[in-house]
């Protein structure tokens, strides 16, 4: 046997190699990070200068386009230097440094984010505060920037943690706040083509079918287990809606699901569900099974009289088909897709 047949066929040699392998990639990694972060800097400084120097010196609206193209000339290798470019550095550092205070806070976080991460969330969102909530959802859950764009879009800092619930009186502080925060109100299911008369099994059908943009919608944490799952109670069998399980919570999820207004018995209903969920599929190491009841519309006072004397965790929430925008405007705008190549075509696919 050759030398290096036998080298590649020790398991000592493996391992190493599999550690070794292990350790270059974390190593790109933090380089990645490092770079960006050194990048993003420069940007932070470029930012301050570009506006005290539009300010206080006197070489007219063709400043930025000078300096782009002579930064370009000396660095024709680098994208980040188009005027385009150059405008949304100045927009994030203006956006930011408005308040200083507070920036020098969000700066160790928006410093670690991709450059475009921080174009799309400065330049999509309404508040520094709404800002720094995308920024850190992107920074714990490391969303893509399509993903990004689908949460903001959707309202994800509107609608988290905003749906109805009983939480707080039946699981402990720190897996109520969990709880709370990992459910929204309402939930969009743009992605669905439904009659407005559609009834509770075309519902379960269409989010089964486009599980994957169903999850994204429920956020992070959410592992599907799977539709009308069979529970024996006595002599009778039930079927779940939909199971799910949280890998953050550490719990089961059952999702009920209603096509019609919410109504005080659906809450009953539900109770019943996720007490057989923790009888039979709940191990010692899980915590409490959570449900969340999906609904056309709802009554707020009604549900929240529905919930009081409980004892399981129970949240409620509606869901919308499509956003308020009219289809015939909706047509007409571009596509996330079609945003993304124009950017890339602009300033390069990397973040420059």
């Amino acid at each position: 046997m050759k030398k290096s047949a036998a080298i590649t066929q020790s398991k000592d040699y493996q391992q190493w190699l599999a550690e070794l392998k292990q350790s270059f990639r974390q190593r790109q990694l933090k380089a990645a990070v490092a770079v960006n972060r050194e990048l993003l800097e420069f940007y932070w400084q470029l930012g301050g200068e570009i506006l005290d120097k539009q300010q206080n010196s006197q070489w007219g609206q063709g400043f930025l386009t000078q300096l782009s193209q002579d930064l370009m000339r000396e660095f024709p290798d680098v994208k980040g230097f188009s005027k385009r470019n150059l405008e949304q550095i100045r927009r994030w550092y203006r956006f930011w440094s408005s308040d200083i205070e507070f920036a020098q806070q969000a700066a160790t976080q928006f410093l670690q984010i991709p450059w475009w991460h921080n174009v799309i969330i400065v330049s999509k969102a309404k508040s520094r505060e709404e800002a720094l909530f995308y920024v850190r959802e992107t920074l714990e859950f490391g969303w893509s920037r399509n993903v990004l764009v689908h949460q903001i879009d959707s309202g994800l800092w509107q609608h988290k943690g905003k749906a109805i619930s009983n939480f707080s009186k039946t699981l402990p502080s720190t897996q109520s706040d969990l709880a709370q925060q990992s459910l929204k109100d309402p939930y969009v299911f743009d992605f669905l083509a439904l009659t407005e008369n559609h009834n509770e099994h075309e519902l379960e059908k269409g989010l089964v079918k486009h599980m994957t943009q169903f999850l994204l919608e429920l956020g992070a944490g959410f592992a599907y287990m799977g539709q009308q799952v069979p529970i024996a109670v006595g002599d009778k069998d039930f079927y779940l809606d939909l199971l799910f399980y949280h890998t953050q919570l550490h719990c089961y999820v059952v999702i009920e699901l209603k096509a019609t207004d919410f109504a005080p018995e659906y809450a009953g209903k539900l109770n019943f569900y996720i007490n057989a969920v923790d009888s039979q599929l709940k191990s010692e190491s899980d915590q409490p099974t959570v449900g969340l009841l999906l609904c056309r519309t709802k009554d707020k006072l009604i549900a929240e009289y529905a919930l009081k004397g409980i004892n399981t965790p129970i949240g409620v929430s509606e869901y919308q088909l499509t956003q308020s925008l009219p289809d015939n405007l909706k047509a007409s705008l571009p596509s996330i897709e079609m945003i993304e190549a124009e950017l890339a075509g602009e300033l390069g696919e990397n973040d420059e």
